[in-house]
């Protein structure tokens, strides 16, 4: 059974920076796009970036600059480091996968800025 554990949420004061972990497990054959989503209380699930199995990434505007997305394929992990955190990027964030042709999902994890 294929599973997404994501790590490394919490609170940090704006301006701060935090570094999300997933990692994959059991029994994976190849894992094709990754991502990371974010869904904003009282608000829908929306794309923060994506990358590819051979390393391209595409971010939202909003983040452009701040976050930087990368991978380990050999390790089947994904890392999104987020900085100059704004009050607005609080959200449960939400590791996505294309694992064996399936979509899976991570159970997500809080990040709030807040001071």
């Amino acid at each position: 059974q294929v599973q997404l554990v994501e790590s490394g949420g919490g609170l940090v004061q704006p301006g701060g920076s935090l570094r999300l972990s997933c990692a994959a497990s059991g029994s994976i054959f190849s894992i094709n796009a990754m991502g990371w989503y974010r869904q904003p209380p009282g608000k829908q699930r929306e794309l923060v970036a994506r990358i590819t199995s051979g390393g391209s990434t595409n971010y939202a505007d909003s983040v452009k600059g701040r976050f930087t997305i990368s991978r380990d394929n050999a390790k089947n992990t994904l890392s999104l480091q987020m900085n100059s955190l704004k009050p607005e990027d609080t959200a449960v964030y939400y590791c996505n996968a294309i694992i064996n042709t399936r979509f899976y999902w991570g159970q997500g994890t809080q990040v709030t800025v807040s001071s």
